[in-house]
């Protein structure tokens, strides 16, 4: 892959969603209307467990990883990297996927996808996302995605229901769906009919495929954020206390 197409897709997969997802007229209740039947039977429904009773993983102190340093990048590194320094945007998420240049410019490709250019709802992504991100003790993801998702609309009360979970009050029916199916993939790696087919009624097919990656994208990203310990950067605020 060429270097520019490289460095460009990186300097644009956080601070780009923050910068230009503005909310418009259509993203807190529009679905598109290309709709296809996305509703399927299953024989049987994974029970709904709930999510109170989740794990919190270890928080690590000091990476396991440390992110590359400045004065050290290889070739490969500095094409990921020097970018994002020329922009004030060097993250330590970048500076730590920098370690593996490869990995990191293939999982930018897909990430990108799934931040940018994925068929959701600005705002139907970022609940995705927190909620995952709150679900697997990802305080670096929570952290980032709390900046990105009250650019595109959500409110201090949107992120409690989110923490809160699909049991909170005042949630309207489409986020509480959202919820509860990210519960239900982090759970049991499955939605179950009820909260499918509700959330076909407004949600093409399309839309249904890039719910589930959506989860799984960051549900990886939280497990490599947590178990290489990438630490918060300066500025980010992490869980609330």
């Amino acid at each position: 892959m060429p270097r520019l197409h490289v460095a460009v897709l990186i300097a644009l997969i956080l601070t780009t969603a923050a910068s230009r997802d503005a909310p418009g007229p259509n993203d807190f209740q529009n679905r598109t209307p290309e709709k296809q039947d996305a509703s399927v039977t299953i024989a049987q429904n994974s029970p709904n467990r709930s999510a109170a009773t989740q794990r919190r993983p270890p928080h690590l102190s000091k990476p396991r990883i440390p992110p590359v340093q400045q004065g050290q990048w290889t070739p490969e590194q500095t094409a990921i990297l020097e970018p994002l320094e020329r922009q004030g945007r060097l993250y330590n998420v970048f500076s730590t996927m920098a370690n593996h240049p490869k990995l990191a410019r293939d999982w930018l490709v897909f990430a990108d996808y799934v931040l940018r250019r994925c068929t959701l709802p600005r705002r139907d992504r970022e609940i995705l996302i927190l909620r995952i991100g709150w679900l697997c003790g990802a305080e670096y993801e929570w952290a980032q995605h709390t900046r990105i998702g009250k650019a595109v609309g959500l409110t201090d009360d949107d992120l409690a229901h989110i923490r809160q979970g699909p049991d909170a009050a005042g949630l309207s029916k489409h986020d509480r769906l959202l919820l509860k199916a990210t519960d239900e993939l982090h759970t049991d790696s499955f939605i179950s009919d009820e909260t499918w087919n509700a959330l076909a009624e407004t949600y093409d097919t399309k839309q249904m495929m890039d719910l589930v990656f959506a989860v799984g994208q960051y549900n990886l990203v939280s497990m490599a954020l947590n178990s290489f310990g990438v630490q918060l950067d300066p500025g980010l605020e992490g869980f609330p206390k």
